[in-house]
């Protein structure tokens, strides 16, 4: 089921499913959820939810639902590799310190295994419990550490650069917080997060609201 051709949006759903059972239900003794209530939750419909689950190939039962923890362990098995996979970060301002404090231990199969940056004050120290290399020192490191996802929080006129560097050495996943559209290659999966756009579309329609 792995290897079909799912949807980014299928895969956002299944993650908020997993997030919202984990941090709902998975200490409050709650065995079983229907498709309904996971719904409500997630703010879709209840046949969503179930053509969702069936990407996974999990099915609950009619009278009880589904199973919280083998649900959770269905979608973890379907969204996760096996034996995990690295992550490496590349700037280490205000956001990426708080981007590696935030996944400290989040994702056992996620994990950020190295930080990097230019400024000579934070190379070669441990920063929020990740180790800091120079920006140079990115393709040993990653073909050392295996990384295949980077997350780049720099300034939007070394992002391309910075880019670039990590397709070179084998990545195919990356986040972008940079405030600009990256130019890359066919084979690479690129998620841009603009905190900035976000507040602003928030801001505009709360006044919107607000005058009708």
């Amino acid at each position: 089921m792995q290897n079909a051709n799912v949807s980014d949006k299928t895969i956002g759903r299944l993650s908020t499913y997993r997030r919202l059972l984990l941090y709902r239900f998975g200490t409050a003794g709650q065995s079983h959820i229907y498709s309904y209530q996971i719904a409500g939750l997630a703010g879709v419909t209840a046949a969503q939810v179930r053509r969702d689950l069936m990407v996974v190939g999990y099915s609950g039962s009619p009278n009880k639902g589904y199973r919280v923890e083998d649900l959770v362990g269905s979608i973890g098995e379907f969204l996760d590799r096996p034996e995990g996979q690295n992550v490496g970060l590349i700037g280490i301002g205000n956001l990426g310190r708080a981007i590696l404090t935030y996944f400290s231990g989040r994702r056992p199969k996620l994990t950020i295994v190295a930080a990097f940056d230019s400024a000579p004050d934070k190379i070669n120290r441990t920063i929020h419990g990740c180790r800091c290399y120079a920006v140079e020192e990115f393709p040993a490191v990653a073909a050392r550490e295996n990384i295949t996802v980077g997350i780049i929080t720099t300034p939007a006129d070394a992002a391309q650069r910075v880019a670039e560097t990590l397709v070179e050495c084998g990545v195919r996943g990356i986040l972008n917080f940079a405030p600009v559209a990256l130019k890359l290659p066919p084979g690479v999966h690129c998620e841009d997060i603009d905190m900035t756009m976000a507040l602003e579309k928030v801001a505009y329609f709360a006044r919107k609201l607000a005058r009708d």
